[in-house]
């Protein structure tokens, strides 16, 4: 019966091992939902996924790009592409409150993809992802920063705070998924 079940114990060291592994490192991380007590694993979630990965703020002028991000997302959703919005204070445009963002996203614009709690976005306190997507692109400029992001972790396009994400943009990285 012992070597059962440290044969069993081995096999889940060595399946959380191989998951990790395969998860690219900018989402070997845990980070907590806007407005709510859930903390989601973005390997569980996001591994083998391409991402749109946006920082965001409820108070700046491009806050209204909350729409046509929401469309694109409904648009190309059903392929395999996750949008990521993560809010911030890094440029002094956030509520303190967590409860006014995620009305600003959920009801004022209707976002239905995931939406995170507020995080650092550049600098010395830049969260882990931002450090890591900076790395790969550079660091946001400011709010509504975008970074394409193909399933293995690698950043395909970063796009500044006046730019959608191209469609062509889109189709590239999914046909990379499909190879």
């Amino acid at each position: 019966m012992h070597f059962i079940r440290l044969w069993l114990i081995s096999i889940a060291v060595l399946m959380a091992h191989t998951a990790a592994a395969s998860c690219p490192q900018m989402l070997q991380q845990e980070m907590k939902v806007l407005n709510s007590p859930d903390v989601i694993n973005l390997c569980e979630r996001f591994a083998n996924k391409p991402l749109l990965i946006i920082n965001t703020a409820s108070y700046c002028g491009y806050t209204p790009q909350f729409k046509q991000l929401e469309a694109l997302y409904q648009q190309y959703k059903q392929s395999g592409i996750e949008f990521i919005g993560v809010a911030s204070n890094s440029f002094n445009q956030e509520d303190s409150n967590e409860g006014k963002t995620a009305d600003v996203c959920y009801i004022n614009y209707g976002v239905s993809f995931t939406m995170l709690a507020p995080v650092a976005v550049k600098g010395e306190d830049a969260h882990p992802l931002f450090k890591q997507l900076a790395a790969q692109s550079q660091a946001p400029a400011w709010n509504f920063n975008k970074y394409l992001v193909d399933s293995n972790g690698k950043v395909i396009a970063y796009y500044p705070s006046s730019q959608l994400p191209s469609a062509s943009d889109f189709e590239k990285v999914l046909s990379a998924k499909q190879d």
